[in-house]
């Protein structure tokens, strides 16, 4: 069985929003067994919709379509659906309902438009929409199997996870079960990654290994053929562990959707640290990182922005004579700030940021230099130096995922404070 997902928008073609949908879809398809050949992107054209439509039905058995279901004029994938199947629309009352009453809940007035959402294509089986109000269509019309999402990605990927998947898992549930495991790493790229694992690509057979690369780290991706899960896994935790043995020490956890930021909050709540940072260069954005998963307010507490270097004197405390002997992009203005911001905050961990963002040198000064200095207690301060590239936002993103995996190896160091 194969699938063709065809993404609809013409703000696709235009390059005004990248096709995400795609991406997901394929990975999640390729868990279930099914074969995904191809990927078409079509604008919002009735004409050219329908070819679209001829074309995929000639080489998938499964089309997958995202996008076009809400309430604009340039909505039409179902009624172009709904047309070359010679089927009606129709209106899902209960979708209807929640139409209505999403309006009534957020007192805003209804244009009757809204109600498009509600329409599907007669004797489809429905698939709720979660976190929005369109509804989803699974649409079986000889021997083809149609399926329409929408789309934005917060809404079509939990409709997937949700509806769609249990209906494609019946439909393959005769083949191999295919499992697969994202292991995240930092600090190494994927040329080494794929340099120090080439005797298990070289020779895999199932599971299969792949790497690959993400904004500023990469991921592996294991991936287990077997009659059920059960076996799947076993398969999987074998490779993991080869993989460990190997690069164990860049991997911080294990999840696509995992993050270093949620990585460090575990480990600073299940071992009750608490962690402050002073950031100059980042300008917030370690603090803003970590605010952004929630449950982490005992171990965060706050911290400070140090931008300027007369903030850096007058409210966190860095000595003048420290500043015009070394300057402020240096190993001994990163010690003190790390010094002083967990001493103001009465934190067990202070972090600090300073360095030259970009993209342009300052005072013969390379862009992208950084230093990160690490304070603990009962421990003696270390500040590390790194040379990022030119790009300023990318040195600040950089720079921030480094220190934290410079927290979370410091805490996978520290024992448990936990009473």
């Amino acid at each position: 069985m194969n699938a063709e997902i065809i993404a609809v928008g013409t703000e696709l073609l235009l390059g005004q929003i990248v096709n995400s949908n795609a991406s997901y879809l394929s990975k999640e398809l390729a868990l279930l067994g099914i074969d995904v050949f191809n990927h078409t992107v079509v604008g919002d054209n009735d004409k050219r919709m329908r070819e679209a439509v001829k074309i995929a039905e000639e080489r998938a058995d499964i089309l997958i379509f995202s996008g076009g279901l809400g309430p604009t004029q340039d909505d039409m994938t179902k009624q172009v659906l709904a047309d070359h199947l010679g089927l009606p629309l129709a209106v899902d009352k209960a979708t209807e309902q929640k139409v209505v009453q999403y309006h009534a809940d957020m007192e805003r007035e209804m244009s009757e438009n809204n109600r498009l959402q509600a329409v599907v294509i007669e004797g489809a089986t429905v698939l709720k929409n979660e976190t929005g109000l369109a509804a989803g269509m699974y649409v079986e019309h000889e021997g083809k199997k149609y399926i329409l999402l929408p789309g934005p990605p917060n809404e079509l990927q939990p409709m997937f996870d949700n509806e769609v998947r249990p209906i494609l898992a019946k439909l393959t549930e005769d083949s191999d079960q295919l499992v697969s495991r994202v292991l995240r790493l930092f600090g190494i790229g994927e040329s080494q990654l794929a340099a120090q694992l080439e005797t298990i690509i070289d020779t895999q057979t199932n599971p299969t290994i792949a790497t690959y690369a993400e904004e500023n780290e990469v991921s592996i991706r294991i991936t287990g053929k077997g009659q059920d899960q059960d076996q799947c896994n076993q398969l999987i935790d074998q490779m993991e562990k080869q993989v460990r043995d190997i690069v164990g020490d860049y991997i911080y956890g294990v999840g696509s959707e995992t993050s270093l930021a949620q990585v460090v909050r575990d480990l600073l709540v299940n071992k009750d640290y608490r962690l402050t940072a002073a950031e100059s260069l980042t300008g917030g954005l370690f603090q803003s990182s970590l605010v952004n998963i929630p449950g982490l307010s005992l171990n965060f507490i706050g911290g400070l922005v140090s931008y300027s270097e007369g903030i850096k004197e007058s409210v966190l405390g860095v000595s003048e004579e420290t500043i015009e002997q070394y300057g402020v992009v240096s190993s001994e203005c990163a010690e003190e700030m790390a010094d002083k911001v967990k001493e103001m905050f009465d934190a067990d961990i202070g972090i600090s940021f300073t360095g030259y963002a970009g993209p342009k040198e300052v005072d013969g000064d390379k862009a992208g230099i950084v230093w990160i200095g690490l304070a603990v207690t009962g421990r003696e301060t270390q500040t590390y130096y790194y040379h990022f590239g030119k790009d300023r936002n990318g040195n600040r993103k950089r720079s921030v995922l480094t220190g934290f995996d410079l927290v979370r190896r410091l805490l996978l160091e520290l024992p448990s404070q936990k009473k």
